[in-house]
């Protein structure tokens, strides 16, 4: 056996395979890369610091960002329920399906409002429009207690000068017409008991200044 055979047929002793997985160099032998094993631990370990360093970056980046749209938030304000409508400082909600007047009144208490008290010749304008666009709609007047005395549903009694809503020949109460509805240009008389759409009111929520 000649030296480069003896050389190739040399084998690691134990002095030799402990300097390989101490030394922090690499070796091939036999076309096989060798690396300590405590480098790839050290390359592990940066790499969980570095995913932590991120992580942490981008909660400081969310916190910063959060704090600058702080200001813009407390502005925010909602005065009126998803759905309702806003009009002079009170929130007005117009139902999607129709129902006799006594369950409209009953379905505004149950969200915390009442059928619709007109208060202004600019509220009733307001409704008069939207009802038309809408369909013909229950408003919170009835004459149920004493018959020709008109009384909204808090009590109040009708103005006079809220007369010349009624359309004309209105109210001419043909059949127990005992409740008003927003019909065409004014108000009109008609049956309880039928079934209409009706509209909400209460007071919208008041935004205070921080």
């Amino acid at each position: 056996m000649n030296d480069s055979e003896e050389g190739r047929g040399q084998q690691l002793g134990p002095l030799d395979e402990e300097h390989l997985i101490t030394s922090g160099t690499r070796y091939s032998i036999k076309g096989f890369r060798f690396q300590p094993p405590y480098v790839l631990k050290r390359a592990a370990v940066s790499s969980i610091a570095n995913s932590k360093e991120q992580e942490q970056a981008e909660k400081e980046k969310v916190n910063q960002e959060m704090t600058q749209l702080k200001p813009q938030i407390n502005r925010l304000c909602c005065p009126c329920p998803w759905d309702w409508t806003l009009f002079q400082g009170n929130c007005y909600f117009f139902s999607k399906f129709q129902q006799n007047w006594h369950d409209s009144v009953t379905a505004c208490r149950e969200v915390g409002a009442q059928l619709v008290v007109i208060k202004s010749d600019d509220e009733q304008s307001f409704l008069q429009q939207t009802s038309k666009e809408k369909g013909y709609a229950w408003m919170g007047l009835s004459d149920l207690k004493h018959e020709g005395v008109w009384h909204w549903v808090d009590g109040s009694h009708l103005l006079f000068s809220f007369m010349k809503y009624w359309n004309k020949g209105e109210p001419n109460n043909e059949g127990e017409e005992d409740c008003a509805e927003f019909r065409d240009d004014g108000w009109n008389d008609v049956p309880c008991t039928v079934e209409k759409y009706w509209i909400c009111k209460k007071s919208a929520t008041s935004c205070t200044k921080k």
